[in-house]
């Protein structure tokens, strides 16, 4: 629990945001900035956070950047630097970086593999590391950590990520209770996206023979980085992005071996698109690709609402509903008994 954590509102607040220059990271910036805050954002596309910071700043918003590869922990701390010699403190540390390799494990070379976990997962710890001693001089904060329900649930293809996925869970978990027992008001944040539609597919380096994809549905950026919004202000220990991701985190609890097989019908297939693509086409395992600085994919025609994510945000009205259905099955239950006795 988290509840002693008192979080600024966001037009008080100044954000870090790291992986910051297409997909979720540069969706969170910009809406972070349209609600107010003093927003500092990064990663190694210099392109992509000079047009993000450009667009910031069309419309009156605060906004500046620095490049670094948050593999990199003193690049990692150049960010803080700077954004405390800006902006005076941080209040919100936002890590959205990640990068991927789509193949099966045996054609995964050990650099390969190593690269995802020293973006995907260390530069995640790297941030941690970077930021937290500023959030303990300032007297508290958030860290949100754009995790994955590949963190829950691990995808075949895909094994570096959700290594790197599981890893941060684990990390997190520990963390956030070390803050506690040391009474830092400091909130840890995962987000667990279900599959989004970012870049993440068009830069992810890919062994399938073919342009790789998310299994469908695909939901919008825009609900992740809603709920790292939320997250700013509010104290929550994880939120899943997108409903399928909920559905799959309640068949993992019941049965790993039903996923498996789900998985083995859909979990190759569906992952892959009928347009050829090279290993060593542009990807962005070890350099940023400039045309992929966007928010959205190619994938839009797969992308469905979400309904749970506004309840979830919504405590108040979540747990009401439940209390409210509880109390309705309670008399139904004896409303069926005193039928029977009669």
């Amino acid at each position: 629990m988290q509840l002693n954590v008192q979080l600024k509102p966001i037009n008080q607040q100044v954000v870090t945001i790291m992986g910051a220059s297409s997909g979720i990271g540069r969706l969170t910036a910009f809406k972070f900035a349209q609600k107010g805050a003093k927003v500092m954002v990064s990663a190694r596309s210099e392109t992509g956070l000079k047009s993000l910071v450009e667009e910031i700043q069309t419309f009156g918003g605060e906004a500046e950047y620095l490049v670094a590869d948050v593999s990199e922990l003193e690049q990692v701390r150049a960010v803080v630097e700077k954004t405390v010699a800006r902006y005076g403190r941080i209040d919100t540390w936002v890590n959205a970086a990640a990068t991927g390799v789509l193949a099966p494990f045996e054609k995964i070379t050990q650099e390969e593999f190593k690269r995802v976990i020293d973006v995907t997962l260390m530069g995640q710890v790297n941030g941690v590391m970077a930021a937290l001693p500023c959030l303990k001089q300032e007297g508290g904060g958030a860290i949100i950590c754009v995790s994955s329900m590949e963190g829950r649930r691990s995808l075949p293809l895909q094994s570096p990520y959700s290594t790197a996925k599981h890893g941060l869970e684990g990390f997190l978990e520990a963390l956030r209770v070390e803050l506690q027992h040391d009474r830092l008001p400091i909130s840890v944040t995962s987000i667990l996206p279900a599959v989004i539609n970012t870049p993440f597919y068009n830069n992810a380096r890919t062994k399938l023979g073919v342009k790789p994809m998310g299994i469908p549905p695909y939901y919008s950026p825009h609900i992740v980085a809603d709920a790292i919004l939320y997250a700013a202000e509010h104290p929550t220990r994880d939120l899943i992005s997108g409903d399928v991701g909920r559905v799959l985190d309640l068949l993992q609890r019941i049965s790993p071996e039903l996923v498996d097989s789900l998985l083995l019908l859909t979990g190759f297939t569906l992952q892959r698109t009928n347009e050829p693509k090279s290993e060593h086409a542009p990807n962005n395992l070890f350099n940023p690709v400039a045309e992929h600085d966007k928010i959205e994919g190619d994938f839009g025609e797969l992308v469905i609402p979400t309904f749970l994510d506004w309840l979830d945000m919504n405590p108040q009205i979540k747990w009401g509903a439940v209390a409210a259905l509880g109390v309705a099955a309670l008399f139904r239950w004896q409303g069926m008994g005193y039928r029977r006795r009669e």
